[in-house]
Protein backbone atom coordinates (compact mmCIF):
# COMPACT_ATOMS: atom_id res chain seq x y z
CA UNK A 1 0.00 0.00 0.00
CA UNK A 2 1.48 3.25 -0.93
CA UNK A 3 2.07 6.46 1.63
CA UNK A 4 -0.66 8.15 0.22
CA UNK A 5 -3.49 4.84 -0.05
CA UNK A 6 -2.04 4.28 3.52
CA UNK A 7 -2.97 8.19 4.69
CA UNK A 8 -6.55 8.41 2.81
CA UNK A 9 -7.40 4.57 4.48
CA UNK A 10 -6.72 6.42 7.86
CA UNK A 11 -8.52 9.42 7.17
CA UNK A 12 -11.69 7.87 5.55
CA UNK A 13 -11.95 5.43 8.23
CA UNK A 14 -11.79 7.60 10.96
CA UNK A 15 -15.12 9.36 8.81
CA UNK A 16 -16.91 6.49 9.16
CA UNK A 17 -16.58 5.07 12.68
CA UNK A 18 -18.40 8.87 13.64
CA UNK A 19 -21.23 7.38 12.62
CA UNK A 20 -22.74 3.69 11.18
CA UNK A 21 -25.91 2.21 9.43
CA UNK A 22 -28.55 0.86 12.17
CA UNK A 23 -32.24 1.58 12.39
CA UNK A 24 -32.02 1.55 15.95
CA UNK A 25 -35.47 3.16 16.20
CA UNK A 26 -38.12 3.11 13.78
CA UNK A 27 -37.97 5.17 11.05
CA UNK A 28 -41.59 7.25 9.19
CA UNK A 29 -42.07 5.43 5.56
CA UNK A 30 -41.43 7.62 3.28
CA UNK A 31 -42.58 6.73 -0.94
CA UNK A 32 -39.88 5.79 -3.10
CA UNK A 33 -39.39 7.42 -6.12
CA UNK A 34 -38.44 5.85 -9.90
CA UNK A 35 -36.23 8.67 -11.00
CA UNK A 36 -32.59 8.74 -9.69
CA UNK A 37 -30.96 11.73 -9.06
CA UNK A 38 -29.80 13.19 -12.37
CA UNK A 39 -25.59 13.28 -12.71
CA UNK A 40 -22.93 15.39 -14.99
CA UNK A 41 -23.20 12.58 -17.69
CA UNK A 42 -26.70 11.80 -17.27
CA UNK A 43 -26.99 11.61 -21.17
CA UNK A 44 -24.42 9.17 -21.44
CA UNK A 45 -25.85 5.24 -21.55
CA UNK A 46 -25.01 3.36 -18.45
CA UNK A 47 -23.58 -0.10 -19.11
CA UNK A 48 -23.75 -3.62 -16.97
CA UNK A 49 -21.43 -4.31 -14.45
CA UNK A 50 -19.85 -6.78 -16.32
CA UNK A 51 -18.82 -4.09 -19.35
CA UNK A 52 -17.94 -1.31 -16.90
CA UNK A 53 -15.31 -2.87 -14.76
CA UNK A 54 -13.19 -5.97 -15.56
CA UNK A 55 -11.08 -7.70 -14.03
CA UNK A 56 -7.29 -7.77 -13.94
CA UNK A 57 -4.87 -9.20 -16.08
CA UNK A 58 -4.41 -13.02 -14.99
CA UNK A 59 -7.99 -12.94 -13.94
CA UNK A 60 -11.50 -14.23 -15.06
CA UNK A 61 -14.69 -13.75 -13.91
CA UNK A 62 -16.43 -16.83 -11.63
CA UNK A 63 -18.35 -18.76 -13.52
CA UNK A 64 -22.41 -18.32 -12.23
CA UNK A 65 -25.35 -20.63 -13.46
CA UNK A 66 -27.54 -18.37 -15.97
CA UNK A 67 -30.58 -16.88 -13.65
CA UNK A 68 -28.74 -17.02 -10.24
CA UNK A 69 -28.47 -13.93 -8.48
CA UNK A 70 -25.06 -13.24 -8.85
CA UNK A 71 -25.64 -13.72 -12.97
CA UNK A 72 -27.91 -10.72 -11.92
CA UNK A 73 -25.67 -8.50 -10.28
CA UNK A 74 -23.16 -8.74 -12.92
CA UNK A 75 -26.32 -7.02 -15.12
CA UNK A 76 -26.71 -4.33 -12.41
CA UNK A 77 -26.52 -0.82 -14.51
CA UNK A 78 -23.57 1.19 -14.12
CA UNK A 79 -23.55 4.97 -15.09
CA UNK A 80 -20.69 6.38 -16.69
CA UNK A 81 -17.90 7.97 -15.84
CA UNK A 82 -16.83 8.58 -11.88
CA UNK A 83 -19.81 10.91 -11.20
CA UNK A 84 -20.78 12.16 -7.32
CA UNK A 85 -22.54 9.81 -4.84
CA UNK A 86 -26.11 12.01 -3.80
CA UNK A 87 -28.10 11.80 -1.27
CA UNK A 88 -31.51 10.73 -0.97
CA UNK A 89 -32.70 14.65 -0.79
CA UNK A 90 -30.54 15.21 -4.05
CA UNK A 91 -27.20 16.71 -1.62
CA UNK A 92 -23.89 15.45 -2.30
CA UNK A 93 -22.24 13.40 -0.17
CA UNK A 94 -19.67 15.11 2.20
CA UNK A 95 -17.37 11.71 1.44
CA UNK A 96 -17.09 11.56 -2.15
CA UNK A 97 -13.70 9.81 -1.98
CA UNK A 98 -15.21 6.52 -0.84
CA UNK A 99 -16.47 5.28 -4.73
CA UNK A 100 -14.97 3.96 -7.83
CA UNK A 101 -18.68 3.79 -9.66
CA UNK A 102 -22.11 4.34 -9.28
CA UNK A 103 -24.99 2.30 -9.90
CA UNK A 104 -27.75 3.95 -11.80
CA UNK A 105 -30.70 2.85 -9.05
CA UNK A 106 -32.94 4.72 -7.68
CA UNK A 107 -32.36 5.69 -3.82
CA UNK A 108 -36.22 6.57 -3.02
CA UNK A 109 -37.20 9.96 -1.85
CA UNK A 110 -36.99 9.30 1.72
CA UNK A 111 -34.07 8.24 4.37
CA UNK A 112 -34.95 4.91 4.31
CA UNK A 113 -32.58 3.01 1.65
CA UNK A 114 -29.01 2.90 4.14
CA UNK A 115 -26.75 0.34 4.73
CA UNK A 116 -28.87 -3.39 5.14
CA UNK A 117 -31.00 -1.82 3.17
CA UNK A 118 -29.52 -1.76 -0.14
CA UNK A 119 -28.38 -5.18 0.43
CA UNK A 120 -32.15 -5.75 0.83
CA UNK A 121 -33.48 -3.86 -2.27
CA UNK A 122 -30.52 -6.12 -4.57
CA UNK A 123 -31.96 -9.20 -3.29
CA UNK A 124 -35.60 -8.36 -3.44
CA UNK A 125 -35.48 -7.17 -7.09
CA UNK A 126 -33.65 -9.94 -8.28
CA UNK A 127 -35.74 -12.26 -6.76
CA UNK A 128 -39.15 -9.82 -7.92
CA UNK A 129 -37.65 -9.94 -11.14
CA UNK A 130 -38.06 -13.74 -11.51
CA UNK A 131 -40.00 -16.61 -11.31
CA UNK A 132 -39.46 -16.07 -7.41
CA UNK A 133 -41.24 -13.63 -6.10
CA UNK A 134 -43.34 -15.88 -3.70
CA UNK A 135 -40.03 -16.31 -1.77
CA UNK A 136 -39.89 -12.19 -0.76
CA UNK A 137 -39.40 -12.01 2.78
CA UNK A 138 -37.24 -10.53 5.49
CA UNK A 139 -37.42 -10.30 9.09
CA UNK A 140 -37.84 -6.92 11.31
CA UNK A 141 -35.92 -6.38 14.10
CA UNK A 142 -38.57 -7.59 16.27
CA UNK A 143 -38.38 -10.71 14.46
CA UNK A 144 -41.56 -10.86 12.98
CA UNK A 145 -41.41 -12.02 9.09
CA UNK A 146 -43.08 -9.60 6.60
CA UNK A 147 -43.48 -11.80 3.37
CA UNK A 148 -43.91 -9.59 -0.09
CA UNK A 149 -47.27 -12.65 -0.81
CA UNK A 150 -48.85 -11.49 1.89
CA UNK A 151 -48.62 -7.98 1.64
CA UNK A 152 -49.99 -7.95 -2.23
CA UNK A 153 -52.95 -9.81 -0.74
CA UNK A 154 -53.37 -6.74 1.24
CA UNK A 155 -52.14 -7.62 4.42
CA UNK A 156 -50.44 -4.50 6.34
CA UNK A 157 -48.30 -4.68 9.88
CA UNK A 158 -50.10 -3.34 13.14
CA UNK A 159 -47.00 -2.07 15.16
CA UNK A 160 -47.37 -1.54 18.84
CA UNK A 161 -44.05 -1.21 20.47
CA UNK A 162 -42.31 -4.14 20.07
CA UNK A 163 -45.36 -6.24 19.09
CA UNK A 164 -46.56 -6.47 15.76
CA UNK A 165 -49.42 -8.28 13.74
CA UNK A 166 -51.13 -8.40 10.27
CA UNK A 167 -54.52 -7.33 9.44
CA UNK A 168 -55.66 -7.02 5.90
CA UNK A 169 -56.30 -3.78 5.28
CA UNK A 170 -55.83 -2.96 1.63
CA UNK A 171 -56.83 -4.23 -1.65
CA UNK A 172 -54.82 -6.95 -3.63
CA UNK A 173 -52.13 -5.67 -5.49
CA UNK A 174 -48.98 -6.55 -6.99
CA UNK A 175 -47.71 -4.09 -9.19
CA UNK A 176 -44.00 -2.83 -8.98
CA UNK A 177 -44.95 0.51 -7.12
CA UNK A 178 -46.84 -1.69 -4.34
CA UNK A 179 -43.63 -4.32 -3.78
CA UNK A 180 -41.71 -0.96 -3.63
CA UNK A 181 -44.32 0.42 -0.67
CA UNK A 182 -43.30 -3.18 0.70
CA UNK A 183 -39.40 -2.33 1.04
CA UNK A 184 -39.67 0.90 2.32
CA UNK A 185 -41.85 -0.71 5.52
CA UNK A 186 -38.93 -3.48 5.53
CA UNK A 187 -36.02 -0.73 5.03
CA UNK A 188 -38.15 0.84 7.91
CA UNK A 189 -38.16 -1.84 10.50
CA UNK A 190 -34.89 -4.13 9.31
CA UNK A 191 -31.21 -3.48 9.55
CA UNK A 192 -28.15 -5.05 9.66
CA UNK A 193 -28.84 -6.93 12.87
CA UNK A 194 -31.89 -8.88 11.96
CA UNK A 195 -30.28 -8.84 8.11
CA UNK A 196 -27.20 -10.78 9.84
CA UNK A 197 -29.40 -13.34 11.92
CA UNK A 198 -31.60 -13.92 8.40
CA UNK A 199 -27.59 -15.11 6.50
CA UNK A 200 -25.56 -18.26 6.78
CA UNK A 201 -22.19 -18.05 7.32
CA UNK A 202 -19.54 -18.71 4.65
CA UNK A 203 -17.10 -21.63 5.24
CA UNK A 204 -14.35 -20.34 3.75
CA UNK A 205 -14.32 -16.56 3.36
CA UNK A 206 -11.48 -16.92 0.35
CA UNK A 207 -14.15 -18.62 -1.78
CA UNK A 208 -16.82 -15.40 -2.20
CA UNK A 209 -19.53 -15.37 -4.59
CA UNK A 210 -21.42 -13.08 -6.19
CA UNK A 211 -24.36 -12.12 -3.79
CA UNK A 212 -22.31 -12.94 -0.58
CA UNK A 213 -22.33 -9.86 2.01
CA UNK A 214 -19.73 -8.75 4.78
CA UNK A 215 -22.04 -7.86 7.45
CA UNK A 216 -21.30 -6.71 10.96
CA UNK A 217 -25.18 -6.48 12.87
CA UNK A 218 -25.35 -3.97 15.33
CA UNK A 219 -26.46 -0.24 16.80
CA UNK A 220 -24.39 0.67 14.84
CA UNK A 221 -23.83 -1.41 12.03
CA UNK A 222 -22.88 -1.95 8.65
CA UNK A 223 -23.03 -4.15 5.24
CA UNK A 224 -21.38 -4.15 2.33
CA UNK A 225 -22.25 -7.04 -0.98
CA UNK A 226 -20.29 -8.51 -3.07
CA UNK A 227 -21.29 -7.64 -6.94
CA UNK A 228 -18.48 -9.75 -8.86
CA UNK A 229 -15.68 -12.27 -8.24
CA UNK A 230 -13.03 -13.50 -10.30
CA UNK A 231 -10.46 -15.69 -9.69
CA UNK A 232 -6.95 -16.49 -11.31
CA UNK A 233 -5.42 -19.97 -12.82
CA UNK A 234 -4.58 -21.00 -8.89
CA UNK A 235 -7.97 -20.42 -7.93
CA UNK A 236 -7.58 -17.71 -5.96
CA UNK A 237 -10.43 -14.88 -5.72
CA UNK A 238 -10.83 -11.34 -5.74
CA UNK A 239 -14.10 -9.25 -5.67
CA UNK A 240 -15.72 -6.31 -5.93
CA UNK A 241 -18.24 -4.77 -3.01
CA UNK A 242 -20.80 -2.06 -2.93
CA UNK A 243 -22.68 -0.24 -0.69
CA UNK A 244 -25.52 2.38 0.85
CA UNK A 245 -24.39 4.14 3.93
CA UNK A 246 -25.82 6.84 6.32
CA UNK A 247 -27.89 9.23 4.82
CA UNK A 248 -29.71 6.61 2.03
CA UNK A 249 -27.61 7.64 -0.89
CA UNK A 250 -26.30 6.05 -4.42
CA UNK A 251 -25.35 2.40 -4.08
CA UNK A 252 -21.69 2.52 -5.54
CA UNK A 253 -18.97 0.20 -5.91
CA UNK A 254 -16.31 0.76 -3.64
CA UNK A 255 -12.48 1.99 -4.07
CA UNK A 256 -10.20 -0.51 -2.68
CA UNK A 257 -6.95 -0.25 -1.29
CA UNK A 258 -5.20 -3.09 -3.52
CA UNK A 259 -3.34 -2.48 -6.45
CA UNK A 260 -6.31 -3.86 -8.36
CA UNK A 261 -8.48 -1.43 -7.19
CA UNK A 262 -11.57 -1.68 -7.34
CA UNK A 263 -10.66 -5.11 -6.55
CA UNK A 264 -10.29 -7.30 -2.83
CA UNK A 265 -8.31 -10.11 -2.60
CA UNK A 266 -9.82 -12.91 -0.78
CA UNK A 267 -8.59 -14.18 2.21
CA UNK A 268 -9.52 -16.65 5.13
CA UNK A 269 -9.42 -14.36 8.10
CA UNK A 270 -7.95 -11.11 9.24
CA UNK A 271 -9.25 -7.85 8.60
CA UNK A 272 -10.84 -6.01 5.39
CA UNK A 273 -10.49 -2.59 5.25
CA UNK A 274 -13.43 -0.80 3.17
CA UNK A 275 -13.00 3.66 2.40
CA UNK A 276 -15.94 3.65 5.25
CA UNK A 277 -16.28 0.74 7.58
CA UNK A 278 -13.82 -2.03 8.79
CA UNK A 279 -14.76 -5.79 8.88
CA UNK A 280 -13.65 -9.01 9.40
CA UNK A 281 -13.15 -11.44 6.78
CA UNK A 282 -15.19 -13.73 8.69
CA UNK A 283 -18.14 -11.02 8.20
CA UNK A 284 -18.75 -12.60 4.98
CA UNK A 285 -22.57 -14.41 4.93
CA UNK A 286 -24.34 -15.65 2.38
CA UNK A 287 -28.40 -15.55 1.69
CA UNK A 288 -29.67 -18.75 1.78
CA UNK A 289 -30.97 -20.41 -1.72
CA UNK A 290 -34.91 -20.62 -1.88
CA UNK A 291 -36.40 -23.73 -3.64
CA UNK A 292 -37.73 -21.65 -5.93
CA UNK A 293 -34.15 -21.12 -7.14
CA UNK A 294 -33.04 -24.13 -6.53
CA UNK A 295 -36.05 -25.83 -9.31
CA UNK A 296 -34.81 -23.09 -11.34
CA UNK A 297 -31.31 -24.05 -11.89
CA UNK A 298 -29.85 -20.78 -10.47
CA UNK A 299 -28.29 -22.02 -7.36
CA UNK A 300 -24.55 -21.10 -8.14
CA UNK A 301 -22.91 -22.67 -5.15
Amino acid sequence: MSKMNAARQVVLLALAFLVGCSHSEPRSAGQAGSASVADNEASSPSQPLRQRIEPPDGYERFEVAPGSFGAWLRELPVRPGRPDVHLYDGRLKDNQLAHHAVLDIDVGVSDLQQCADAVIRLRAEYLFSGACSDDIRFNFTSGDTAHWKEWREGMRPIISGNDVSWERTAAADDSYSNFRRYLDIVFTYAGSASLENELQAVDDPARPEPGDIFIQGGFPGHAVIVLDVAEDGDGERIFLLAQSYMPAQDIHVLRSFEEINPWYLAQVDGALRTPEWEFEYRDLKRFNYTSCEVDEGSDNR
